[in-house]
């Protein structure tokens, strides 16, 4: 027996307990070796229905989009069609944002590697028709810029809607059709939906969110985000084993199945080249074009995680080694998940050890909370950090926007110390204790940026 005959054998026997473990409803796995791939699913689709999740289900791939999206524009690469140290505004004159000095400056490989520096988290539904990204980046002349253009890495989720406009006017056509004619079409992939309107003629899952902490997962009343958010990752749907027809092609520098060029080399090398370094907040070492860079002992991997309404996916490739796994989920606590199964795949067929989780120490010291206690802002939520009479830190989230509207929950956790400026939080979210910065000085000696991934500007100390 083969290590992924191995794999495949403990993942029939070991996924079904691991969801129930983690509240997931349902899930599909794939891991391919060289030309290999094997493929299981477990659980359901939607509670209420009660249909069962299938290896060839298609579930939501959130932000993993993303990678997607600089594919396309890495294709326009290479035909010479795009410079990426171009400003955007060579192919979108109509750019606009509050800092007009920001906007002229801004280029096309800063929104591919997230340094942008403008408010990332746009979610501004304009409509289900072909014009939505040219409206949607029509309506981003308020949005604050947060710091320099390449100062910092900040992830950014308008930025990629703006990088997808800028493929559907360089290519004369809207983003979606696209997708299918120059992604979709020459991988041969069979099982990806661009919307719901693709989706629902395939076995496809529903989110399932948590209407308040500890009550039972429900389906969400929402399926998808708007239509204009999806170059960043709002309804791109697929099944695991097609999603890694797509990382095999950037594993086999850019040949796709039937052995064309989707892409050059050079592009797919400079997709997994560094450009920004990320802040110690045990997400990754880099970000690379468009790919997540991880630094691993025994090797570099390279992948992008992704969440929508109740959905979350996770992909992961070993280059050198033709190793690639995707798992697909639909609510729950899916990182526990996630965390088991690519721990052992990138450690039996990949040859790396993944990262270990952070866990709070409750014997750590308090952290001097002059720095960090304060109000830090984004367009998605308000999140206080507060000293108590004991000394104790705590933070303090509270949704706004788009994302109270769509029923986040709040959060509270006490913060203990972890690596310099980067604090754990004492209660996980989502199944994980995840890592946050505090950032810059504001002349005071307090943080300027609350850092979990995205940058959260203070407002007040």
């Amino acid at each position: 027996m083969s290590k992924l005959d191995e794999i495949r054998t403990w993942l029939r026997r070991r996924l079904p307990d691991l969801l129930a473990e983690n509240r997931v409803p349902g899930a599909a796995v794939a891991v391919c070796a060289g030309d290999e791939t094997i493929d299981v699913a477990a659980g359901t689709l939607n509670t209420a229905t009660g249909v069962e999740a299938t290896v060839d289900s298609l579930f939501q791939i959130g932000s993993v989009t993303k990678v997607l999206t600089a594919t396309l524009a890495m294709q326009l690469v290479d035909e010479g069609m795009l410079d990426l140290d171009a400003p955007v505004r060579t192919y979108l004159p109509e750019f606009r944002i509050a800092d007009e000095r920001a906007a002229e400056r801004v280029t096309v490989r800063q929104l591919m590697c997230h340094v942008g520096g403008f408010e990332g988290d746009i979610f501004t539904d304009t409509g289900k028709g072909d014009d939505c990204l040219e409206k949607y980046v029509g309506v981003l002349h308020q949005v604050p810029q947060l710091f320099e253009p390449g100062e910092m890495f900040s992830y950014n989720n308008a930025g990629f809607c703006v990088l997808g406009r800028i493929v559907e006017v360089v290519r004369g056509k809207p983003f979606d059709v696209c997708m299918r004619t120059h992604l979709f079409t020459p991988l041969g992939l069979t099982h990806a939906a661009n919307d719901p309107y693709e989706a629902i003629i395939h076995r496809t899952a529903v989110g399932h969110i948590e209407p308040a902490p500890g009550a039972p997962l429900e389906p969400t009343r929402v399926w998808a985000l708007a239509r204009s958010n999806a170059p960043a990752g709002s309804m791109l749907a697929m099944r695991p084993r097609d999603l890694l027809v797509f990382a095999r092609m950037h594993l086999a520098g850019g040949l796709g199945p039937d052995g064309g060029s989707v892409l050059s080399p050079a592009s797919v090398r400079a997709m997994q080249r560094p450009q920004v370094t990320l802040p110690d907040i045990n997400q990754g070492t880099a970000w690379g074009l468009g790919w997540e860079l991880f630094d691993l002992p025994g090797g570099t991997v390279f992948g992008h995680d992704g969440n929508t309404i109740g959905q979350s996916a996770f992909l992961r490739a070993v280059p050198g080694r033709d190793v690639a796994l995707a798992i697909l989920t639909n609510g729950g606590l899916p990182r526990p998940v996630h965390t088991e199964i690519a721990g052992r795949v990138l450690h039996e067929l990949g040859g790396v050890e993944p990262p270990r989780q952070p866990t709070p120490d409750p014997a750590a010291p308090s952290p001097d909370a002059s720095r960090y206690v304060g109000t830090y802002v984004s367009s998605t939520c308000e999140t206080a950090v507060s000293q108590d009479e004991e000394g104790r830190l705590w933070l303090e989230r509270t949704p706004i926007g788009i994302t109270a509207e769509l029923d986040e929950v709040p959060y509270r956790t006490e913060l203990v110390a972890w690596r310099g400026d980067t604090l754990l939080p004492v209660e996980p979210e989502r199944g994980a204790h995840a890592p946050l910065a505090f950032l810059g000085d504001d002349g005071e000696g307090h943080a300027l940026y609350l850092h979990t991934g995205r940058a959260d500007r203070r407002v007040s100390s």
